[in-house]
């Protein structure tokens, strides 16, 4: 398990853009899946995107598609969410997450990074 920090979050008016990071520590983070997940006030934290560890392999939620982009520099150990046209519907707290390559599942969360969104 890695430990993962985002950054970047913060308020932007509608139709704006943000980029969100992801830096993770380990030698191996290159061989990580990895994910992006949201959570808006009251509701369940729901799935954005995710890059597969070559970065040649990207898969977004229909929310998101054509809007964001997830990118990965290994060399840099960071995982990116390039986030356009925002919505206030996109307001929530943003998550990165490693997925266990033994289980395929996202066990590793970072603490997230609030986005906030204006009308």
């Amino acid at each position: 398990q890695v430990q993962l920090v985002e950054s970047g979050g913060g308020l932007v008016q509608a139709g704006g853009s943000l980029t969100l990071s992801c830096a993770a520590s380990g030698r191996t983070f290159s061989r990580y899946t990895m994910g992006w997940f949201r959570q808006a006030p009251g509701k369940e934290r729901e799935f954005v995107a995710d890059i597969s560890w070559s970065g040649g392999t990207t898969f977004y939620a229909e929310s998101a598609k054509g809007r964001f982009t997830a990118s990965r520099d290994n060399a840099k150990n960071t995982v990116y969410l390039q986030m356009n046209n925002l919505k206030p519907e996109d307001t929530a707290v943003y998550y990165c997450a490693a997925e266990n390559p033994k289980s395929n599942v996202y066990d590793c969360w970072g603490q997230g990074t609030q986005v906030t969104v204006s009308s």
